[in-house]
């Protein structure tokens, strides 16, 4: 039985050891679609790290732990993990990512390899610019894409006013259009025909989103903000909430630390890609202006009313981004058709994640 128990150990350190280096990772639909992603692989203080790649972005993922041949990956900031077997050349397994209403879960594999999609044939059309989109059901009027592409090679994202697709990347194969990411929240598949200044093709997002887009080339496309907008109701004049921390304690706007200081009040969720990207923003801003007189205070609107569900989801937004404002915890969720009115009613109703407000 040790013999057992000891070559399992070998084969685990060996097979770990061989991983590092670039990795092609595909998630698996049940449509037959998978989403394709690349990460790095590297060893930092004796400890195994990935580097997803998204386009510029490099997200790392360093709580990695091992169990024999099986690895357990916690993603940095969402309620996502990877559990897989690791092979010398291969891996397998499951993504899992919590959800509202469910959890999903996909098949994962990978392999090595730095390129993100194969079978690239020269390019014959060029995409970059800025391009006018509409989808054919339940999107948002007034999308905008912004490309750059470089021989084969493409990035860009997707911009409306609920906010971007973040960092895409991909390829342009003769007339076709590639283009995915993946966050640990949100995964994107785009595939699309070329022709000339016109674009056409489908949108595949997570396990079954499927939406067909278009767009035309257009330099003065732009987004407007309007529909978004929050605004004071008529006979109001100020915002006034009080709920726990992620620690249990009790914050209200009323307190004395944010009397005569500007104060912007985050909007946002720990399910959320772009209220990363703005806690990030946010965090850095207030760290270095906190002395001016500046205050920030998140409010969050989870999946759940499990408090320990998401005190532990939004602990990692806190650590990921060194959040020194206070984060309270509303007890409403993003989908609560009455979640202004529990929470800010004296504003119009909240249509998207992240908002900031300023209260000056």
């Amino acid at each position: 039985m040790k013999g057992i128990i000891l070559s399992a150990l070998l084969f685990s350190i060996h097979a770990l050891s061989a991983q590092q280096g670039w990795w092609r990772a595909q998630l698996h639909r049940p449509d037959g679609e998978s989403v394709v992603f690349n990460f790095e692989w590297k060893k930092e203080a004796g400890k195994n790290v990935w580097y997803i790649r998204n386009a510029a972005e490099r997200m790392k993922v360093d709580n990695i732990s091992a169990a024999g041949d099986s690895l357990f990956i916690q993603m940095p900031v969402f309620e996502s993990e990877f559990r897989i077997y690791a092979g010398e050349k291969y891996l397998s397994g499951s993504w899992i990512k919590g959800g509202a209403v469910k959890t999903l879960v996909l098949p994962f594999t990978a392999v090595p390899g730095k390129k993100r999609f194969k079978g690239i044939a020269p390019a014959v059309e060029n995409i970059s610019g800025r391009w006018s989109v509409k989808y054919d059901k339940d999107s948002v009027a007034g999308t905008v894409a912004e490309f750059k592409q470089s021989g084969n090679i493409v990035t860009g994202t997707f911009l409306n006013p609920t906010g971007d697709y973040r960092y895409l990347e991909g390829i342009v194969s003769s007339d076709s259009l590639y283009l995915s990411s993946f966050d640990g929240s949100n995964a994107f598949l785009f595939k699309a025909a070329i022709s000339g200044n016109t674009i056409g093709g489908v949108q595949l997002t997570g396990a079954t989103g499927r939406k067909r887009w278009s767009a035309v080339k257009d330099s003065a496309a732009a987004i407007s903000q309007a529909s978004a907008a929050m605004h004071l109701r008529p006979g109001e004049d100020s915002l006034h909430f009080s709920f726990r921390d992620i620690d249990g304690k009790q914050v209200s706007i009323a307190d004395d630390r944010f009397k005569n200081k500007v104060v912007v009040v985050q909007l946002m969720g720990s399910w959320c890609p772009n209220c990363m990207d703005e806690t990030a923003f946010l965090s850095d801003y207030y760290n270095k202006n906190r002395l001016r007189g500046i205050e920030v205070i998140a409010l969050a609107y989870e999946y759940s009313t499990d408090r320990e569900r998401s005190v532990k989801s939004l602990q990692k937004f806190r650590h990921r981004f060194d959040v020194q404002y206070p984060v309270l915890i509303t007890g409403v969720t993003v989908l609560d058709s009455l979640r202004t009115e529990k929470t800010l009613p004296e504003l119009t109703p909240i249509k998207i994640f992240p908002s900031s407000i300023v209260l000056d």
